[in-house]
This record gives structure tokens, sequence and C-alpha cells, in this order.
């Protein structure tokens, strides 16, 4: 093979790998992809939520429990919270924690 072939050769797997690389470490977060794919369902009540959702809804993953100790981590979702805030009774950004 030529030089000039080689060079680029090698130019051009560099330039794929760094893609690679770039694609991976920049794309959608999970959190994104999840809220995107959760329908948004306003329930009848906590029982009904927690069927489904069994920590109850969180706001933001940030959002801290007041009202005790819990058996079960929330399901993050603003959306799906802001649809069923009535029933956060304690108003502490989780709705229907158990």
């Amino acid at each position: 093979m030529e030089k000039g072939a080689v060079t680029l050769k090698r130019f051009l797997t560099i330039l794929l790998a760094l893609g690679l690389v770039l694609g991976i470490s920049y794309g959608p977060s999970s959190s994104h992809v999840v809220e995107a794919k959760t329908k948004i369902v306003k329930f009848k009540n906590c029982k009904d939520l927690n069927k489904v959702y069994k920590g109850g809804v969180a706001r933001t993953a940030k959002t801290k429990n007041k009202g005790g100790k819990t058996k079960y981590k929330p399901f993050v979702s603003k959306a799906l919270y802001d649809a069923n805030k009535g029933r956060d009774r304690d108003k502490d950004g989780i709705a229907c924690e158990r």
C-alpha cells in the first residue's frame, strides 16, 4: 500500500473511534428516556397509584421525604407527579409514598 492510503485509513479509524466515544458520552441520559416513555395517568386514589408505582411518584430525584420512613423508593417523574399532585398529603414533593 501507498503511504498516503495508510495515513488516510489511520485518520478515518481515529475519527470513527472519536465519534463513537463522543456519541456515547454525550448521548441522551436514561432519565429523559424514561420520562418520555412514561404514560401520564391521573390516578383515582393512592391505592391505585401504588399498584403501578410502589414507592409513589416524586417530582424530582432530589426530593426528600418529610413524612417518615418509607419502604420503597419513589418513581421520579415531574409530569406524573403534577397530574397526581392532590395525592401528596404532606406536600413534600412525593405523591403516595410508602
